[in-house]
């Protein structure tokens, strides 16, 4: 299908040529604002998926074709995305605009610098960590911040291991003293964070002016509006604070907006895409990163939380049959070489997070996204571990054949959503210390039989409740491919413990960071990046991308 100018996609969803901001022909920014009152109405369908392989197993090519399958069946549908950032993009999973006939569009534009949004979450970002050492460097120690104390890094939308630890002012820059600090990737910055999870403008400049940047002499903490950033931060943010609507290869409405990673941050779309396509169509599939002990976990525990976001009417559990034989011990070399018993094995990953899903009590599919290399026995030997699981299961090939490999999954979306129970909980209250909190997640989500807290991470815990802030939710760092905190670790591991090595507090986006094993917010290249194979013609069109 050929791709149609974005004023047809919006005018599609009700939203007229003069609420849209055009960056070309085919993307634009909508102004919520122009909709006098934004309440969701649609039915949410939130997709996650079992424990990746390092490729990924086609979450977002899922929920693409989902919608697409949708609208096939003739419903009013729209997609909600993340951003893609730029460190994937170049490392080793590509892009995130889907693949095959489930893709959305312009892929290239989207991929790279889309509409600026990341840029300006950079920019804020570091526009606070210049202003803090501006004030060290005037101030000094008789100043109200204490250049020792600083928590506020500085960000990068790029792969840079090299930047993990850096020192600052070696020179006269800080009064004599240097001070180690570092990048994270711009995917785990708490602006990042604010920007999907601000229901407007004004609550967006009230988050930022809410991040903590240090401590005081005395021990005050210091926030981002103590030292007047605020207000430029949310100047840098006005216009990115708008959703970008873009379409599916098949036309389907796609909003795609934010870029929280969900290893290192809450992993979901902005809340204002979200409702604003909730208002608009009668159904929305959204995704969440990595599988339901991340994204789904924290799309739950502090997406919903906030009263934004209703919980989803259903959940779709993406597995692969690569990921099953990853997870049984097989070679990723040897991953698509015929090995049914291998299937059977690796189940008890997929087991995991089907418990996980039923401990909130939302309705689920599991689905099983088909590549071309998967063998049919392999294919009978999952749908019959699915159906002595007693749930709803389906098949679904979207890459190859966009929406209408879909239909199956979405005629059993709409039937666990018309005919199954939601009974949607919390799995945790806001009055559990923040500790508790984090053993509840590692007990019951992760399979974990303890927690060990190490003397940094206990400390800053500590230091957190002490100033009142025992009642945010948590967002655990952890590693994406094992349920547990060792990458290394496949299927469902069991008899080890979550070690807390460390804990940052996001004031402004109203959670508390903790992180565990090795877990890193700045990622590192792979040995042969995908960047290597990107290029771009004399005609100026971009060749090589994932």
């Amino acid at each position: 299908m050929s791709i149609r100018p974005i004023v047809e996609v919006a005018s599609q969803l009700g939203i007229s040529e003069e609420s849209v901001q055009l960056y070309g022909k085919y993307k634009a920014k909508v102004n919520y604002q122009a909709f006098r009152e934004i309440t969701p109405r649609g039915k949410l369908i939130m997709v996650t998926a079992m424990t990746p392989t390092p490729a990924g197993e086609g979450k977002t090519t899922t929920a693409i074709g989902l919608s697409d399958a949708l609208s096939r069946l003739g419903k009013k549908a729209c997609l909600t995305l993340r951003e893609p950032s730029l460190g994937p993009v170049f490392g080793i999973k590509g892009g995130a605009t889907g693949g095959g006939k489930a893709m959305v569009v312009p892929r290239e534009e989207i991929n790279l610098h889309f509409t600026g949004d990341i840029h300006a979450v950079t920019a804020a970002h570091n526009l606070l960590a210049a202003m803090v050492d501006n004030r060290v460097h005037f101030d000094g120690s008789a100043g109200m911040l204490d250049g020792r104390t600083v928590t506020w890094k500085r960000v990068l939308d790029m792969n840079d291991r090299a930047l993990r630890q850096v020192i600052i002012g070696a020179d006269e820059t800080f009064q004599g003293f240097a001070r180690k600090t570092g990048f994270d990737i711009t995917a785990a910055s708490e602006v990042m964070a604010i920007l999907c999870l601000s229901s407007d403008l004004k609550d967006l400049k009230a988050r930022v002016g809410n991040i903590l940047v240090g401590y005081s002499v005395d021990g005050r903490p210091v926030f981002a509006r103590d030292i007047k950033a605020d207000g430029a931060m949310a100047a840098l943010l006005s216009e990115a604070i708008y959703p970008n609507l873009v379409q599916t290869l098949e036309g389907t409405p796609a909003f795609i907006h934010g870029g929280p990673f969900a290893n290192i941050a809450h992993g979901t779309n902005s809340i204002i895409a979200t409702r604003l396509a909730m208002s608009l169509a009668d159904y929305v599939v959204t995704e969440t990163g990595f599988a339901s002990d991340l994204g789904a976990e924290k799309f739950f525990d502090i997406v919903v939380r906030t009263g934004q976001v209703p919980p989803p009417a259903a959940c779709v559990l993406v597995s692969t049959l690569r990921a099953l034989k990853y997870h049984s011990g097989v070679k990723t070399g040897d991953l698509s070489n015929e090995n049914p018993k291998a299937v059977e094995a690796g189940f008890d990953n997929l087991r995991k997070h089907i418990e996980n899903l039923k401990i909130f009590g939302v309705p689920f599919v599991i689905v099983l996204n088909l590549f071309p290399a998967d063998h049919q026995s392999e294919i009978e030997m999952w749908s019959g571990l699915a159906k002595e699981e007693k749930v709803r299961y389906a098949l679904s090939d979207v890459y190859n054949q966009g929406g209408e490999g879909g239909l199956d999954l979405a005629a059993e979306v709409i039937k666990a959503m018309d005919e199954d129970r939601l009974d949607f909980k919390f799995l945790y209250s806001s009055d559990l210390s923040l500790l508790k909190k984090v053993e509840t997640i590692a007990l019951k989500i992760y399979g974990a039989d303890g927690v060990k807290v190490d003397t940094a991470a206990r400390k800053k815990i500590e230091l957190y409740e002490q100033l009142g802030l025992a009642n945010l939710p948590v967002c655990v760092a952890k590693t994406q491919a094992s349920l547990s905190d060792d990458s290394k670790k496949i299927g469902r591991p069991r008899g080890w413990n979550l070690t807390l090595t460390d804990a940052s507090l996001s004031s402004g986006a109203g959670f508390v960071v903790v992180h565990c094993g090795d877990i890193m917010t700045m990622p590192g290249l792979p040995r042969v990046p995908a960047a290597e194979k990107i290029d771009v013609e004399e005609t100026g069109k971009i060749t090589g991308m994932i």
